[in-house]
Formats: C-alpha cells, sequence, structure tokens
C-alpha cells in the first residue's frame, strides 16, 4: 500500500494509463479480427475499406509502446498481403 503522497498519485496514474493501453490494445486487436474474418469470409473488397483503419489502430498502438515497431510492421505487411 501506498503510504507517501507521491506514490499514491503515481499509483492512480499508473491506472488511468492502463485502462488507456488496454483500450488501445482491445482496438487494435479487433481491428485485425475483423479484416482476417472479411477476408476469410471471401469480402476482400470490405476488408480494403477497412485498412486504414486498422493500420491507424497498428501505428498507435506502436507509438504508445504496447506492441513494438517492427511488430507493428509485420502485421500491417500481413493483413496487406492477404487482402490482395
Amino acid at each position: 500500500m501506498a503510504i507517501t503522497k507521491g506514490a499514491k498519485k503515481a499509483i492512480r496514474v499508473s491506472e488511468r494509463k492502463h485502462v488507456i493501453n488496454v483500450r488501445r490494445s482491445r482496438a487494435l486487436k479487433s481491428t485485425v479480427k475483423t479484416v482476417e474474418k472479411l477476408v476469410s469470409a471471401g469480402k476482400k473488397d470490405e476488408a480494403k475499406k477497412l485498412i486504414p483503419e486498422t493500420y491507424k489502430a497498428i501505428d498507435k498502438a506502436a507509438k504508445r509502446g504496447i506492441i513494438k515497431k517492427n511488430t507493428a510492421s509485420r502485421k500491417k505487411a500481413r493483413i496487406s498481403r492477404i487482402t490482395k
């Protein structure tokens, strides 16, 4: 348990950042899954329309450190490959 005022504030800040990071990682996973489901269902045209939204989610996750830069690059490459 935090004792000092600074330690209590650090816990509050950490909780806020955790919520934001979880929200961003959920957005990343859901958009990637949506594109993959559309491709597997044979709806590549609809999947191509979601590519900018998916890239945005991937880039934001990489920018905030949720995933690494190379992981983001790999995800984007795989998405572009399956939608061609």
